[in-house]
Protein backbone atom coordinates (compact mmCIF):
# COMPACT_ATOMS: atom_id res chain seq x y z
CA UNK A 1 0.00 0.00 0.00
CA UNK A 2 1.05 3.15 -1.16
CA UNK A 3 1.14 6.03 1.59
CA UNK A 4 2.65 9.34 -0.12
CA UNK A 5 2.66 12.49 2.40
CA UNK A 6 1.58 9.83 5.47
CA UNK A 7 2.62 10.59 8.88
CA UNK A 8 6.00 9.55 9.76
CA UNK A 9 7.38 7.76 13.29
CA UNK A 10 8.66 10.92 14.32
CA UNK A 11 5.22 13.07 13.59
CA UNK A 12 2.45 13.59 15.54
CA UNK A 13 0.99 9.91 14.77
CA UNK A 14 3.22 8.41 17.32
CA UNK A 15 2.16 10.97 20.26
CA UNK A 16 -1.48 9.03 20.12
CA UNK A 17 0.62 6.67 22.66
CA UNK A 18 1.67 9.40 24.82
CA UNK A 19 -1.45 11.71 24.90
CA UNK A 20 -3.50 7.82 25.03
CA UNK A 21 -3.20 7.95 28.73
CA UNK A 22 -5.18 11.94 29.04
CA UNK A 23 -8.79 10.17 29.55
CA UNK A 24 -8.18 7.06 31.65
CA UNK A 25 -10.74 4.09 31.86
CA UNK A 26 -12.51 2.42 33.92
CA UNK A 27 -15.03 -0.66 34.22
CA UNK A 28 -17.95 0.17 31.74
CA UNK A 29 -20.98 -1.38 33.61
CA UNK A 30 -24.39 0.01 35.05
CA UNK A 31 -22.71 1.81 37.99
CA UNK A 32 -21.86 4.57 35.72
CA UNK A 33 -20.08 6.51 32.88
CA UNK A 34 -18.21 8.74 35.16
CA UNK A 35 -14.92 7.80 34.65
CA UNK A 36 -12.69 9.60 31.78
CA UNK A 37 -12.18 7.05 28.54
CA UNK A 38 -9.80 8.77 25.67
CA UNK A 39 -7.52 6.03 26.05
CA UNK A 40 -9.51 3.35 24.00
CA UNK A 41 -12.51 4.97 23.06
CA UNK A 42 -14.34 4.32 25.88
CA UNK A 43 -15.37 2.78 29.43
CA UNK A 44 -17.80 3.93 32.10
CA UNK A 45 -16.89 4.73 35.24
CA UNK A 46 -17.93 3.08 38.46
CA UNK A 47 -18.06 -0.82 39.11
CA UNK A 48 -21.57 -0.64 38.52
CA UNK A 49 -23.69 -4.00 38.51
CA UNK A 50 -21.33 -5.21 41.43
CA UNK A 51 -18.84 -6.59 38.60
CA UNK A 52 -16.82 -3.50 38.14
CA UNK A 53 -14.30 -3.45 40.70
CA UNK A 54 -11.31 -1.81 41.42
CA UNK A 55 -10.45 1.60 39.77
CA UNK A 56 -14.32 3.11 39.34
CA UNK A 57 -14.59 6.46 38.31
CA UNK A 58 -14.55 8.51 40.85
CA UNK A 59 -16.26 12.25 41.60
CA UNK A 60 -13.71 13.63 43.90
CA UNK A 61 -13.71 17.29 43.94
CA UNK A 62 -9.92 17.80 44.51
CA UNK A 63 -10.39 17.65 40.65
CA UNK A 64 -12.41 20.37 40.00
CA UNK A 65 -16.10 20.95 39.32
CA UNK A 66 -18.25 17.59 38.70
CA UNK A 67 -20.37 17.29 35.45
CA UNK A 68 -23.09 14.75 35.35
CA UNK A 69 -22.05 11.36 34.14
CA UNK A 70 -24.07 10.74 31.42
CA UNK A 71 -24.12 13.90 29.35
CA UNK A 72 -20.18 14.39 30.36
CA UNK A 73 -19.30 11.15 28.71
CA UNK A 74 -21.53 11.85 25.19
CA UNK A 75 -19.42 15.11 25.38
CA UNK A 76 -15.94 13.95 25.72
CA UNK A 77 -16.54 11.30 22.96
CA UNK A 78 -18.36 13.21 20.81
CA UNK A 79 -15.22 14.75 18.66
CA UNK A 80 -14.61 11.08 18.23
CA UNK A 81 -17.36 10.91 15.85
CA UNK A 82 -17.73 14.62 14.09
CA UNK A 83 -14.08 15.59 13.57
CA UNK A 84 -13.38 12.93 11.21
CA UNK A 85 -17.25 13.18 10.20
CA UNK A 86 -16.28 16.89 9.13
CA UNK A 87 -12.56 15.66 7.51
CA UNK A 88 -14.48 13.53 5.22
CA UNK A 89 -17.01 15.80 3.61
CA UNK A 90 -13.96 18.65 3.59
CA UNK A 91 -11.87 15.19 1.74
CA UNK A 92 -11.22 15.65 -1.58
CA UNK A 93 -10.62 12.16 -4.13
CA UNK A 94 -8.45 10.19 -0.86
CA UNK A 95 -11.68 10.55 0.89
CA UNK A 96 -13.50 9.60 -1.95
CA UNK A 97 -11.68 6.44 -2.21
CA UNK A 98 -14.09 3.46 -1.37
CA UNK A 99 -11.71 1.73 1.12
CA UNK A 100 -11.37 4.48 2.69
CA UNK A 101 -14.84 5.17 3.24
CA UNK A 102 -15.31 2.07 4.63
CA UNK A 103 -12.48 2.12 7.07
CA UNK A 104 -13.50 5.39 8.48
CA UNK A 105 -16.94 4.13 8.33
CA UNK A 106 -15.60 1.34 11.26
CA UNK A 107 -14.05 3.96 13.21
CA UNK A 108 -17.82 6.40 13.29
CA UNK A 109 -19.17 3.61 14.20
CA UNK A 110 -17.90 2.36 17.32
CA UNK A 111 -17.97 6.16 18.33
CA UNK A 112 -21.59 6.64 16.95
CA UNK A 113 -21.91 3.59 19.77
CA UNK A 114 -20.14 4.99 22.40
CA UNK A 115 -21.17 8.82 22.04
CA UNK A 116 -24.68 8.24 21.17
CA UNK A 117 -25.92 4.79 22.51
CA UNK A 118 -23.51 3.81 25.59
CA UNK A 119 -24.42 7.16 27.55
CA UNK A 120 -28.22 5.62 27.01
CA UNK A 121 -27.50 2.37 28.35
CA UNK A 122 -25.21 3.21 31.27
CA UNK A 123 -26.99 4.23 35.30
CA UNK A 124 -26.19 7.72 36.26
CA UNK A 125 -23.19 6.81 38.59
CA UNK A 126 -21.01 9.25 40.30
CA UNK A 127 -20.64 12.89 38.29
CA UNK A 128 -17.57 13.20 36.23
CA UNK A 129 -14.13 15.34 37.74
CA UNK A 130 -14.10 18.23 34.94
CA UNK A 131 -10.29 18.01 34.89
CA UNK A 132 -10.93 14.43 33.74
CA UNK A 133 -13.70 15.37 31.05
CA UNK A 134 -11.36 17.80 29.68
CA UNK A 135 -8.39 15.66 29.55
CA UNK A 136 -10.52 12.90 27.66
CA UNK A 137 -12.12 15.61 25.52
CA UNK A 138 -8.94 16.47 24.07
CA UNK A 139 -7.75 12.95 23.70
CA UNK A 140 -10.98 11.95 21.48
CA UNK A 141 -10.31 15.55 19.47
CA UNK A 142 -6.37 14.55 18.65
CA UNK A 143 -7.20 11.08 18.35
CA UNK A 144 -10.27 11.74 15.50
CA UNK A 145 -8.39 14.24 13.93
CA UNK A 146 -5.61 11.87 13.66
CA UNK A 147 -7.31 8.45 12.29
CA UNK A 148 -9.76 10.94 10.09
CA UNK A 149 -7.06 13.33 8.45
CA UNK A 150 -5.12 9.80 7.86
CA UNK A 151 -8.20 8.22 5.85
CA UNK A 152 -9.18 11.30 4.52
CA UNK A 153 -5.89 12.97 3.25
CA UNK A 154 -2.90 10.45 3.36
CA UNK A 155 -3.76 6.40 3.14
CA UNK A 156 -3.56 5.53 -0.82
CA UNK A 157 -5.17 2.16 -1.65
CA UNK A 158 -4.66 -0.11 -4.08
CA UNK A 159 -7.04 -1.20 -6.45
CA UNK A 160 -9.00 -4.41 -4.25
CA UNK A 161 -7.50 -3.55 -1.42
CA UNK A 162 -10.93 -4.61 0.28
CA UNK A 163 -10.38 -8.34 -0.69
CA UNK A 164 -6.82 -8.20 0.46
CA UNK A 165 -6.67 -11.12 3.12
CA UNK A 166 -4.77 -7.80 5.42
CA UNK A 167 -8.45 -6.04 4.85
CA UNK A 168 -10.16 -8.98 5.47
CA UNK A 169 -8.74 -10.63 8.48
CA UNK A 170 -8.49 -6.87 10.01
CA UNK A 171 -12.12 -6.27 9.00
CA UNK A 172 -13.13 -9.44 10.90
CA UNK A 173 -11.11 -8.47 13.95
CA UNK A 174 -12.57 -5.37 14.34
CA UNK A 175 -15.91 -6.84 14.21
CA UNK A 176 -15.56 -9.64 16.11
CA UNK A 177 -13.76 -7.27 19.29
CA UNK A 178 -16.64 -4.79 18.72
CA UNK A 179 -19.11 -7.49 19.23
CA UNK A 180 -17.59 -8.53 22.28
CA UNK A 181 -16.61 -5.42 23.73
CA UNK A 182 -20.55 -4.71 23.46
CA UNK A 183 -21.72 -8.41 24.36
CA UNK A 184 -19.39 -7.69 27.95
CA UNK A 185 -21.03 -4.01 28.62
CA UNK A 186 -23.97 -5.42 28.62
CA UNK A 187 -22.71 -8.59 31.48
CA UNK A 188 -21.48 -6.06 33.30
CA UNK A 189 -24.63 -3.50 33.73
CA UNK A 190 -26.45 -6.61 34.47
CA UNK A 191 -24.84 -8.09 37.09
CA UNK A 192 -27.02 -6.29 39.91
CA UNK A 193 -30.41 -6.43 39.31
CA UNK A 194 -32.79 -4.12 40.73
CA UNK A 195 -32.91 -3.77 44.69
CA UNK A 196 -29.49 -5.62 44.98
CA UNK A 197 -26.41 -4.44 46.51
CA UNK A 198 -22.50 -5.64 46.60
CA UNK A 199 -20.57 -6.61 44.10
CA UNK A 200 -20.94 -10.13 41.40
CA UNK A 201 -18.73 -11.88 39.34
CA UNK A 202 -19.33 -11.36 36.09
CA UNK A 203 -19.94 -14.26 34.32
CA UNK A 204 -20.50 -15.68 30.68
CA UNK A 205 -18.90 -14.46 27.35
CA UNK A 206 -15.89 -13.63 26.97
CA UNK A 207 -15.86 -13.07 31.06
CA UNK A 208 -15.12 -17.15 31.41
CA UNK A 209 -11.79 -16.73 29.93
CA UNK A 210 -10.93 -13.34 30.69
CA UNK A 211 -11.32 -10.74 33.99
CA UNK A 212 -11.18 -7.75 31.53
CA UNK A 213 -13.27 -9.17 28.49
CA UNK A 214 -14.92 -5.72 27.40
CA UNK A 215 -10.84 -4.78 27.47
CA UNK A 216 -10.07 -7.70 25.37
CA UNK A 217 -12.91 -7.02 23.22
CA UNK A 218 -11.94 -3.49 22.10
CA UNK A 219 -8.04 -4.35 22.40
CA UNK A 220 -8.84 -6.70 19.44
CA UNK A 221 -11.40 -4.20 17.74
CA UNK A 222 -8.29 -1.40 17.27
CA UNK A 223 -5.87 -3.89 16.27
CA UNK A 224 -8.38 -5.09 13.70
CA UNK A 225 -8.48 -1.70 13.09
CA UNK A 226 -4.97 -0.94 12.60
CA UNK A 227 -4.60 -4.03 10.52
CA UNK A 228 -7.17 -3.08 7.96
CA UNK A 229 -5.79 -0.12 7.63
CA UNK A 230 -2.08 -0.66 8.07
CA UNK A 231 -1.32 3.23 8.72
CA UNK A 232 1.02 4.61 11.80
CA UNK A 233 -2.00 6.63 13.14
CA UNK A 234 -3.85 3.28 13.48
CA UNK A 235 -1.43 0.95 14.66
CA UNK A 236 -0.16 3.88 17.30
CA UNK A 237 -4.01 4.02 18.81
CA UNK A 238 -4.27 0.20 18.63
CA UNK A 239 -0.64 0.32 20.98
CA UNK A 240 -1.85 3.10 22.57
CA UNK A 241 -5.18 0.71 24.14
CA UNK A 242 -3.20 -1.82 24.35
CA UNK A 243 -0.90 -0.70 27.46
CA UNK A 244 -4.00 1.76 29.12
CA UNK A 245 -6.57 -0.78 28.79
CA UNK A 246 -4.26 -4.12 29.92
CA UNK A 247 -2.92 -1.79 32.47
CA UNK A 248 -6.80 -1.47 33.79
CA UNK A 249 -7.39 -4.66 33.08
CA UNK A 250 -4.52 -6.38 35.42
CA UNK A 251 -5.86 -3.69 38.37
CA UNK A 252 -8.84 -5.14 38.12
CA UNK A 253 -8.14 -8.94 37.79
CA UNK A 254 -6.24 -8.16 41.18
CA UNK A 255 -8.74 -6.82 42.90
CA UNK A 256 -10.81 -9.72 41.95
CA UNK A 257 -8.98 -12.30 43.44
CA UNK A 258 -8.81 -10.01 46.92
CA UNK A 259 -12.67 -9.48 46.64
CA UNK A 260 -13.51 -13.34 45.98
CA UNK A 261 -11.98 -16.00 47.51
CA UNK A 262 -14.04 -18.25 44.73
CA UNK A 263 -13.05 -16.47 42.03
CA UNK A 264 -12.30 -18.17 39.09
CA UNK A 265 -8.29 -18.89 39.20
CA UNK A 266 -8.10 -20.13 35.79
CA UNK A 267 -9.07 -16.91 34.59
CA UNK A 268 -6.73 -14.72 32.62
CA UNK A 269 -6.38 -10.99 32.46
CA UNK A 270 -7.34 -9.96 29.55
CA UNK A 271 -5.90 -11.96 26.71
CA UNK A 272 -7.80 -15.93 26.25
CA UNK A 273 -5.04 -18.92 27.40
CA UNK A 274 -2.10 -16.32 27.65
CA UNK A 275 -2.29 -13.30 29.90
Amino acid sequence: MNRGGGARWGSPAMVACARCGAGPKAPRSGGGGGGGGGGGGGGGGGGGGGGGGGGGGGGSRRFGWLLPARPAWALQELPSLLVPLGLAACGGAVAAARPNRVLLGCFVLHYAHRALIFPLLIRAGKPTPFFTFVLALLFCVFNGYLQGRSLTAYAAYPPGWLGDSRFITGFLGWLIGMAINIHSDHILRNLRKPGETGYKIPRGGMFEYVSGANFFGEILEWFGFALACCTIESLAFALCSLFILGSRARQHHKWYLEKFEDYPKDRKIVIPFLY
